[in-house]
């Protein structure tokens, strides 16, 4: 099943962010680390057009450092620039002011620059506006769609920053993608089934990081066959562990995966990237397919509603 979140003050957001764009002189992109690609608003690149933009990569401290490195050198290599922040690396956020000045070809100081913080939700933007002021100016939060209007704040170096609500898409073409965004947070809770969630996340740890779930939470990672357990068996032998148990013995697979997801975005199941960009590649080429699918299923009904009304 497709994963899909757009309440109506994203749709406003976006409509606002469109509006004052001639206004701004760098676009900073957020990213999270651990999902480098699901993470990035494609609405952002037509918004963005020409504007100069940098791209942050955020929780770095909760993501595969190898990876993000992989990820890093990726982005490098399209020609983006770069900045690797983590929640508690306040000095690499403080380069960010030069990073910026730097893509305007080394803007005097004495001239004001106008940055909008954009990227989806929770996915660290007020977290760094507030590391930048060095006091609590925006609300942060563990939910997302914490910031629901524009936030503008200025700082000494010059700087004024545009603080967006978190911006998802209409339509997430990548299926895969909207598991990630769901794995990670970057979706509200009441809006996934946590069972379906955990166990996209199971298979792709399992894939990624083969044992890292059975040294967790202390499993054998097989059954009493020697085979390996499937991602539903294994969220069962979680909840088993955990006691998320009803009546009859059976497991609450919802707040298995509760627990499950809970681990995850906290950083308890270690440091974790859910994709790589050999990944990305193959999944756009699926997506492609499952899309043009469904437009020759839809130009077909059309045709056979045509057929109907010359017959009738």
């Amino acid at each position: 099943m497709a994963i899909q979140w757009y309440p109506g003050h994203m749709h406003k957001a976006r409509k606002q962010l469109a509006e004052v764009l001639p206004k701004i002189d760098v676009l900073v992109e957020l990213r999270d680390a651990r999902i480098p690609a699901s993470s990035s608003n494609p609405n952002l690149i037509e918004l963005r057009s020409e504007k100069p933009a940098l791209i942050v990569l955020t929780k770095t401290d909760l993501a595969d450092p190898a990876l993000t490195d992989t990820w890093r050198a990726h982005f490098e290599a399209e020609g983006e620039s770069v900045l690797l922040i983590g929640n508690d690396s306040r000095a690499n956020a403080e380069t960010l002011p030069d990073r910026v000045r730097a893509l305007l070809g080394g803007r005097r100081q004495d001239i004001p620059v106008t940055i909008a913080i954009v990227g989806i939700p929770n996915v660290g933007k007020s977290t760094l506006i507030n590391q930048l002021a060095g006091r609590q100016i925006a609300r942060t939060g563990d939910e997302p769609a914490v910031t629901q209007r524009q936030q503008r704040v200025s700082l000494n170096a010059g700087l004024s920053l545009l603080d967006t609500p978190g911006l998802l898409w209409g339509n997430i073409d990548n299926h895969a993608s909207g598991y990630r965004l769901a794995v990670t947070g970057a979706i509200k809770n009441t809006a996934i089934d946590h069972a379906e969630v955990a166990l996209f996340a199971i298979e792709a740890l399992d894939a990624l990081y083969p044992g890292r779930l059975a040294k967790r939470y202390n499993l054998s990672g097989t059954d009493a066959t020697g085979t390996l357990l499937t991602p539903i068996e294994t969220l069962e032998a979680i909840g088993a562990r955990r006691g998320c148990l009803v009546r009859g013995g059976t497991v609450h697979l919802e707040r298995a995966a509760t627990i499950l997801l809970t681990d995850l975005r906290s950083g308890l199941l270690d440091r974790y990237t859910l994709e790589t960009p050999d990944m990305l590649e193959a999944e756009h080429l699926i997506t492609l397919e499952r899309n043009a699918e469904r437009e020759a299923k839809k130009a077909a009904r059309l045709a056979a509603r045509k057929t109907k009304r010359r017959r009738s």
